[in-house]
C-alpha cells in the first residue's frame, strides 16, 4: 500500500508574515471587473499616469542595441553617478557615487539595508501606523519591527523621546522613518529629522530614511535624512515620482563600510538589476517637466479631497503635506474597516485600503485613500462614497 505523502511544514517566520491588505483588495476588485463591474481605484499607490514619454524612449534606444545583459551589482557607473548628482542638485549634499547603490525597487533596497546593518533578533523601531512592508519584511528576515504609536502631538513622526523610550525597554538596533509618509502623506521638517538622528548617533543606532516620496510635497519641499547625518542609510526609488513601479528600480544611498556587504548580498540575490530599467532611471532625471505636470495633477486632486471629504462625513484626516494619500479616520460610520471597505467595493464600487494594514492596533476604525489618480476618479469616487453613505 503507498505511503502517504508528507508535507514539509511551512517556516514559521513565513507563516508569520500578514497578507499585504491593498493587495488583496486591489485583487477583489479585479474579480469584480472581471464580471463587468465598475470599480474606482484608489487603493494602491501607485501613479495613474504612464511613465514619461522621454524616460520610455531612452529604453526603447537602449532595446534596439539587441543586447541586454547583466550589469555591475552595484549598478551602471553613469547611473551610480547621475543619483549622487541628483544629491547635489537637488539638497546641496554631496555624495560619492561610490556609495550609491541601484536596487529592485525600494523593496529591494530594504531587504539588502536589513541584511547589512542587523543580525537574527535585532529590533527595529517603525512608526504605527506606517507602511507595512516594513513590518512583515523585518519580520520574514528574523528580524523584531517595534511598532511605536504616533500621533497628532507629533505630527505622526517618531521623536528622540519615543526612541529613547522604546530603547530603554529593551534596546533597539536601528530606526527607520519615512517622509513624506504613507499612508499618513506627513512630511517630517527639517528639525525633526535632525533630531532623530542626532537620537540615532548618540545611542548608536542604524537610521534608516525611507525617501521614495520624495517630490511629491504640496507645501514645503521635503528633506533629505543625509543633510542631517551623512551616515544615515538612505532608500528611494523611481517608482512614485517618476511613474516607474513597474520598471523596479531603486536606489540607496550607503555609509562606504556597506557598499561591498550590499554587493555580496546583490550579486547572489539578483546579480544585477534589469538593464533597461538602470537606462530608464538615468533618463528620469530629464524628465521633470513631465513630472511636474503629474504632480500638479495629484495636487488638483488633493485641493479637490480636503473640501469634498468633509462634506460627506469623513473629514477627520491627517495632514496631507506629500505623497498621494489621505488617512482618515471613519469612527463615527464604523469601528471595523476591513468590513467597511469590503461594503464601500461590493455596494458602491470603490476600492479603499483598510487602515489595519498601516496600524494593527489602531487600523480598524481608519482608512486610506490613494488620489494618484485623476481628478475624474476622484470626483466619481466621492459621488459613489457619499451616496453609499447616506442610504446606510
Amino acid at each position: 500500500m503507498p505511503q502517504p505523502l508528507i508535507m514539509p511544514a511551512l517556516a514559521k517566520r513565513a507563516e508569520r508574515v500578514a497578507p499585504f491588505i491593498v493587495m488583496d483588495v486591489m485583487n477583489q476588485a479585479a474579480a469584480i471587473e472581471r464580471r463587468g463591474g465598475s470599480v474606482v481605484h484608489m487603493e494602491v499607490g501607485q501613479p495613474s499616469a504612464p511613465t514619461p514619454a522621454s524616460i520610455r524612449a531612452a529604453a526603447a534606444r537602449a532595446l534596439e542595441h539587441g543586447r541586454i545583459g547583466y550589469t555591475q551589482a552595484l549598478g551602471t557607473d553613469s547611473l551610480r553617478a547621475r543619483i549622487a548628482r541628483h544629491y547635489q542638485d537637488t539638497h546641496g549634499v554631496a555624495v560619492a557615487a561610490e556609495r550609491v547603490v541601484v536596487t529592485t525597487g525600494s523593496s529591494g533596497g530594504f531587504i539588502l539595508a536589513f541584511l547589512a546593518c542587523f543580525e537574527p533578533g535585532a529590533r527595529i523601531a517603525i512608526t504605527a501606523p506606517g507602511y507595512p512592508a516594513y513590518r512583515n519584511i523585518l519580520i520574514a528576515l528574523g528580524l523584531e519591527p517595534v511598532a511605536i504609536e504616533v500621533g497628532p502631538e507629533t505630527r505622526f513622526a517618531l521623536t528622540p523621546e519615543l526612541i529613547e523610550r522604546a530603547h530603554r525597554e529593551k534596546p533597539l538596533a536601528g530606526v527607520l522613518t519615512m517622509s513624506p509618509a504613507n499612508p499618513t502623506g506627513v512630511v517630517m521638517a527639517p528639525g525633526a529629522i535632525a533630531d532623530v538622528a542626532a537620537c540615532c548617533r548618540r545611542l548608536r543606532l542604524w537610521y534608516i530614511s525611507d525617501e521614495i516620496y520624495h517630490g511629491l510635497t504640496y507645501e514645503t519641499p521635503a528633506t533629505t535624512a543625509l543633510a542631517a547625518d551623512p551616515e544615515a542609510i538612505i532608500v528611494n526609488s523611481f517608482s512614485k515620482y517618476y511613474c516607474m513601479t513597474g520598471w523596479r528600480v531603486g536606489w540607496l544611498v550607503v555609509p562606504p563600510r556597506l557598499v561591498r556587504t550590499i554587493e555580496r548580498l546583490q550579486q547572489n540575490f539578483s546579480i544585477s538589476v534589469p538593464y533597461l530599467s538602470q537606462v530608464a532611471g538615468e533618463a528620469a532625471f530629464d524628465a521633470t517637466v513631465e513630472c511636474e505636470a503629474i504632480k500638479a495633477g495629484y495636487a488638483r486632486n488633493r485641493a479637490f479631497l480636503l473640501k469634498a471629504l468633509p462634506e460627506i462625513g469623513l473629514g477627520d484626516f491627517l495632514p496631507v503635506d506629500g505623497a498621494f494619500y489621505i488617512y482618515l479616520d471613519i469612527g463615527r460610520h464604523s469601528n471595523d474597516s476591513m468590513a467597511f471597505c469590503r461594503a464601500v467595493l461590493e455596494e458602491a464600487g470603490v476600492a479603499i485600503t483598510p487602515g489595519l494594514d498601516f496600524d494593527e492596533a489602531r487600523g480598524s476604525r481608519t482608512i486610506r485613500l490613494s488620489f494618484a489618480g485623476s481628478l475624474s476618479e476622484c470626483e466619481e469616487a466621492v459621488a459613489r462614497i457619499g451616496g453609499w453613505l447616506k442610504k446606510r
